[in-house]
């Protein structure tokens, strides 16, 4: 069974906020969501960055 690369993305946003995204108004909500998704991208790339480096 292949699982998808979109999962581990999900689960690290889901720890990141909590299960639930604790803000008043649909503007806000999406304006945290951007950040947190920004912020996974950033991690991914130095990750990625630290592993190209030391191969």
């Amino acid at each position: 069974m292949i699982r998808s690369r979109v999962e581990h993305v999900f689960a690290d946003q889901k720890s990141q906020t909590g299960l639930f995204v604790r803000t008043v108004g649909i503007t806000r909500a999406t304006m945290r969501i951007g950040l947190a998704n920004i912020v996974y991208n950033m991690c991914r790339f130095l990750f990625l960055q630290r592993i190209s480096t030391t191969a």
